[in-house]
């Protein structure tokens, strides 16, 4: 990679005479400074002159003999520290006007791996994209790949002096961040405070689940969080888009799954290259071995029966070697439409396990154990050997599986295996165990704590809407489940946390109900998983701060 270095330049700039706002491209509101390329109000110039441009009446005129007062320095005070959301992590204050954007001021790459971010930027910001170039000019954004290969990739610096701007990183996603840091702070103030931010994420996993199996939401308002969520600096993205009530992504292998609503593949694409471009992996979900009404329905001999005749809603056959095939058609089919490094499996709710005997209950599944895993396999074993052979599917796509807390069983002869990452969501299933349970073995997990972090439209099963200000204020990545923290010596086995939407109720509110629902709680969700430390900022300046910067 190229890398470039800036000139020094020699700052002397005068009085601050006030503010006044004006509007750029696309509504951005920015503070001018007054006087800010002119004489500096009250120097021995100005005060010589009158309104109209000659000598003020009664003002002295030197005469050749007297010395001219010294025209005073132009002072700024010390900058003060960015205010985003997330909040930057570290800034260095300087004296100096800082930075706006002007018609005609340029943003330039050094690499043309940063063509997105800068042209991004340009439009947002009404600057020109000029592409690569080495030259400097005034009022430039420059933003740079440097070598500093060990470093946190999400991780950038970015430079207010001399009125420019220098964002740099190790990777585009940390160069990406910068711009948001530098959009937001012009959004909500106008200019860029001089000095320099050093920012980097706590949590490496910062994500948003939507339910889009049991309500339809369109293409373009997925397009839309997608971009809030690009501003907001979360990377990842879950789509769970097959469950009991519908499977709602074109399919090419199986169409006769598909229901009548439903995302095109074309859809999809655009949305996953729209969230690449602002750094965001689009997680797919296809839940099994429950959750798969919408299968079933088209494929009725895959139901699992009880020995009684009972069939329990959206659950599989295991012991049944074509669900396992048509579960498997799916995974390598969207694997081409989903290129990110991960896949969710669900493995939740499998309801052969929620009665009091499943091997009585389900005598075909307890035979099926016994016959794969030897005479003293259960059900459970059955069903953890299913999750293992999904993990093994995806694994050749390169992908790094995930699955549910309750599709993790105590007491097994067959073990999940150990790359497959838990999605910690509940406390309440039959077998419950606490988090540390699985943080005790090594494996890595996943923040989805259904009592901070779920919002199920129509509050069924004492669900209620979750609030911005209490995550804000009593929730941390280490709060997994209900209010009490894991010990601190696990921190870094918790990647990070989503923030997800369920749609038990799908008419209980529409879709521009469902975003500004939870247009506070991601804000203070990501917050907490970008800066570990106690918010500077109150609840009510931090709601203020949201307001202002839209």
């Amino acid at each position: 990679m190229s890398q470039h270095r800036k000139r020094p330049e020699k700052q002397t700039r005068g009085l601050i005479a006030g503010a006044v706002a004006v509007t750029v491209a696309a509504g951005v509101g920015l503070g001018l400074w007054a006087g800010g390329d002119s004489d500096p109000a009250g120097s021995a110039q100005s005060q010589a002159r009158s309104p109209a441009g000659g000598r003020a009446e009664g003002s002295r005129v030197p005469s050749k003999a007297s010395s001219p007062a010294p025209s005073p320095t132009r002072s700024y005070p010390l900058s003060t520290t960015p205010r985003t959301i997330p909040a930057v992590r570290a800034h260095t204050p300087a004296r100096g006007p800082g930075w706006r954007p002007a018609s005609g001021r340029r943003v330039v790459v050094n690499d043309a791996d940063l063509a997105d971010e800068g042209r991004l930027l340009a439009g947002e910001l009404g600057l020109t994209y000029a592409g690569q170039k080495d030259d400097v000019r005034a009022g430039d954004v420059r933003l740079t790949l440097n070598d500093d290969e060990g470093a946190n990739p999400e991780s950038y610096r970015m430079t207010v002096r001399g009125g420019r701007v220098a964002i740099s990183a190790a990777d585009d996603a940390g160069v990406f961040y910068g711009t948001r840091t530098l959009k937001q702070e012009v959004r909500g103030g106008g200019t860029a405070a001089e000095g320099v931010v050093r920012d980097e994420p706590a949590k490496p996993v910062r994500g948003f689940s939507l339910d889009i199996a049991r309500k339809t939401f369109t293409a373009g308002w997925i397009e839309d969080r997608v971009r809030e969520l690009g501003d907001l600096k979360f990377n990842q993205l879950q789509l769970h888009f097959s469950d009991d009530q519908a499977f709602r992504i074109e399919s090419d292998s199986h169409p006769e799954i598909v229901s009548a609503q439903h995302l095109s593949k074309a859809q999809v694409r655009r949305i996953v290259a729209l969230a690449a471009q602002r750094h965001i992996t689009v997680v797919p979900e296809i839940d099994s071995p429950g959750h798969l009404g919408a299968v079933i329905a088209a494929h009725p001999d895959l139901q699992l029966r009880s020995a009684a005749g009972s069939t329990p809603q959206g659950t599989v056959d295991i012991s049944n070697p074509a669900s396992a095939k048509i579960v498997d058609d799916l995974l390598n089919e969207y694997a081409g439409l989903f290129p990110g490094a991960w896949w969710h499996l669900g493995g939740d709710e499998y309801r052969a396990l929620m009665v009091s005997d499943p091997a009585a209950t389900y005598p075909q599944l307890a035979a099926a154990a016994r016959k794969a895993y030897g005479a003293g396999a259960t059900v459970e074993d059955l069903t953890t050997g299913w999750l293992n052979d999904r993990a093994a599917t995806v694994r050749k796509h390169g992908r790094t599986p995930r699955a549910w807390n309750d599709g993790f069983f105590r007491g097994t002869s067959v073990q999940p295996d150990k790359d497959i990452q838990v999605g910690y969501w509940t406390g309440k299933e039959i077998g419950a165990r606490q988090p540390v349970a699985y943080l005790s073995t090594g494996r890595k997990l996943v923040n989805y704590n259904d009592e901070f972090l779920y919002y199920v439209l129509g509050q069924p099963n004492q669900f209620f809407y979750p609030t911005g200000q209490r995550i804000y204020e009593q929730w941390t990545p280490r709060v997994v489940r209900g209010t009490t923290a894991v010990p601190a010596k696990y921190d870094g086995q918790i990647l990070g946390a989503y923030f997800a939407v369920w749609c038990d109720f799908p008419n209980a509110q529409t879709q521009d109900q469902v975003a500004a629902g939870i247009r506070m709680p991601l804000r203070a969700t990501v917050q907490k998983l970008w800066d570990p430390g106690k918010p500077a900022l109150t609840w009510t300046r931090f709601k203020a701060l949201a307001d202002r910067l839209g």
